[in-house]
């Protein structure tokens, strides 16, 4: 018999404990679940699952960042993205194509699973509630993209995002309720809609950004739709935004250049909780858009995890709650930085910055 390394066998406790968790959590929801069942089923002792994840919140958080990973991505719209309305169709369909609607006893998507039991910590809660404007954001980029007309989209994407997530939890309360066609149509008809959709007012008052002269070597960062290292070679804006602050990718994208690199380092103080909720939902998010949008659509910026804090270091940044320091790059150095809300946004309307 082979013996295993210590990290290897740590590797395998892990997959045990998500595996036999994914059962627990699936058979008596999230309150009901017990650690010491979980480490019955893995197998293992109760110390072996607290020394992986330290309670139960991490530990469902976790599951669902591994069902998202290993789960098959939507199949794509035959002809993605022909229009807004169709695209808001595809993606809606994405979105349900993962939640019982039929009364089965099928896992529940990312979202559905998302109960306010689960979210009842008030940072994580903070947290989701940053994740939700980022999809809303990122919806509506693709939306604008599509459609060409100068409009705003973003009051049109939480429209949308907020008829899903209905349908998803009814779904997950009374499955067999929810009819996925009436869903559909609806999210293509709110295509049309008009909300007078306008920026922030408070941009127009925000500090410019500060000439800087400085080394950039920051260590790779996680694609979370991938799961592959992310390099920071490229001329642009890198924003490391904390969880209070996700919103922020925003004001970079749309400040920035059209041949800028934009960069959103997404950090925390508890990756153990918040590391996974991140990745669980923006797997689903990419997947989702990358199904119903086609790629010239697609948004630019790249949200990357900064797990261990290493990059944010890099950028002289903190990883508290409301983290944002943005950094102008240029030739490999930092040419610009900006410190507090409103940063990203500085720094990407840098475009040249004498040396100080």
């Amino acid at each position: 018999m082979v013996r295993l390394t210590r990290a290897q066998q740590q590797v395998r406790n892990r997959a045990r404990v998500l595996a036999a968790a994914a059962e627990e959590f699936a058979e008596r929801g999230y309150r009901d679940a017990k650690i010491d069942r979980i480490a019955a089923r893995a197998d293992l002792t109760r110390g072996a699952v607290y020394s992986n994840f330290p309670g139960k919140r991490a530990l469902y958080f976790s599951v669902l960042a591994d069902a998202a990973e290993r789960s098959e991505p939507p199949a794509a719209a035959s002809d993605p993205g022909a229009d807004p309305a169709a695209a808001l169709g595809a993606f809606a369909r994405a979105r349900l194509s993962r939640i019982p609607l039929t009364g089965s006893d099928e896992p529940l998507g990312t979202a559905a699973g998302l109960t306010p039991e689960v979210l009842s910590d008030a940072p994580v809660r903070r947290l989701f509630a940053q994740l939700v404007r980022v999809e809303a954001v990122l919806l509506a980029l693709s939306l604008e993209a599509l459609a060409g007309d100068g409009r705003r989209r973003v009051r049109q994407a939480q429209a949308v995002l907020t008829v899903l997530r209905g349908a998803e939890h009814t779904a997950a309360v009374a499955p067999g309720t929810v009819d996925p066609f009436t869903v559909i149509r609806t999210c293509e008809h709110l295509a049309g809609l008009d909300l007078d959709d306008t920026e922030p007012p408070h941009l127009a008052h925000i500090a410019p950004a500060e000439p800087a002269d400085d080394p950039w070597e920051p260590p790779d960062a996680v694609d979370p739709a991938t799961g592959e290292p992310v390099g920071f070679g490229a001329d642009g804006v890198v924003a490391v935004l904390g969880p209070g602050r996700l919103e922020a990718v925003e004001d970079a994208l749309r400040a920035a250049a059209d041949t800028d690199a934009v960069t959103a380092v997404l950090v925390t103080d508890d990756p153990a909780e918040h590391g996974p909720l991140l990745h669980a939902v923006l797997v689903d998010l990419y997947r989702h858009l990358a199904a119903a949008f086609p790629a010239r659509a697609l948004p630019r910026a790249r949200l990357v995890l900064d797990p261990v804090g290493a990059v944010a270091a890099a950028a002289g940044a903190a990883t508290a709650e409301d983290t944002e320091v943005a950094l102008r790059i240029g030739g490999g150095r930092i040419t610009a930085r900006a410190t507090g809300r409103g940063a990203a946004h500085a720094a990407a309307t840098t475009r040249t910055l004498a040396r100080p």
